[in-house]
């Protein structure tokens, strides 16, 4: 959505991304038909530098794919801390485990496969960071069973929620699909949450960050 030289000329002047990040990105965009799923460069080394101003003990987050995200993410994790990642697909689970295996973050991942309606609520964990990039009609209820594990001062990022630009159709009071109604629902929901405070920024696909203010 955004003029494609001022994008190159964006991410010419950010950070690199590691050389596995680099192989795991080629990767996907080389083997899989669903390589949209995929944060990215540039998106990438936004949720990387989120995690670096935080510093995170313990980061959530719902849906692994192919383990990029969750690589970025663990990039500013604190001394001591770990990722837990949810998802329920085994083939790109089993992918991102072989490239975390070559990181020094191999063990500060914990991937869990199931659905993550069942899996948060046995959580034992109070985390400082979620970022929510699943089925989008559900955003509103992981939303909800996360908020009472998230500290003060904690984000919850989610992914996807311009959806292409599609969210203006449903505002507008367009008919929509599904996930794109959903999403549109999950901007009201937030930007109306007086524990939160929030800001949705136009970066790739949409990310509303959300930051945890009272409970």
């Amino acid at each position: 959505m955004i003029d494609e030289k001022i994008q190159n000329y964006a991410e010419k002047f950010t950070s690199a991304e590691s050389e596995i990040l680099q192989q795991l990105r080629a990767k996907t965009f080389g083997e899989r038909s669903d390589k949209n799923m995929l944060s990215g460069f540039y998106q990438g080394r936004l949720l990387a530098m989120f995690s670096k101003m935080l510093k995170p003990k313990r980061i959530l987050e719902i849906g692994t794919y192919m383990g990029y995200s969750a690589l970025c993410l663990a990039e500013g994790l604190a001394d001591g801390g770990k990722i837990i990642t949810l998802d329920i697909n085994e083939e790109t689970n089993r992918i991102a485990k072989e490239f975390w295996a070559q990181t020094s973050f191999q063990d500060r991942i914990e991937a869990i496969l199931g659905e993550a309606d069942e899996v948060i609520p046995k959580l034992d964990e109070q985390f400082d960071l979620v970022f929510i990039d699943a089925d989008k009609p559900n955003y509103s209820k992981y939303f909800e069973l996360v908020f009472p594990k998230l500290r003060i001062g904690g984000l919850i990022i989610a992914d996807n929620v311009l959806w292409s630009g599609d969210v203006l159709n449903a505002e507008n009071g367009e008919d929509v699909n599904e996930s794109t109604r959903a999403l549109h629902e999950y901007n009201i929901k937030i930007n109306s949450d007086p524990r939160v405070s929030n800001i949705l920024l136009a970066v790739r696909d949409g990310l509303m960050v959300s930051r945890k203010e009272f409970d």
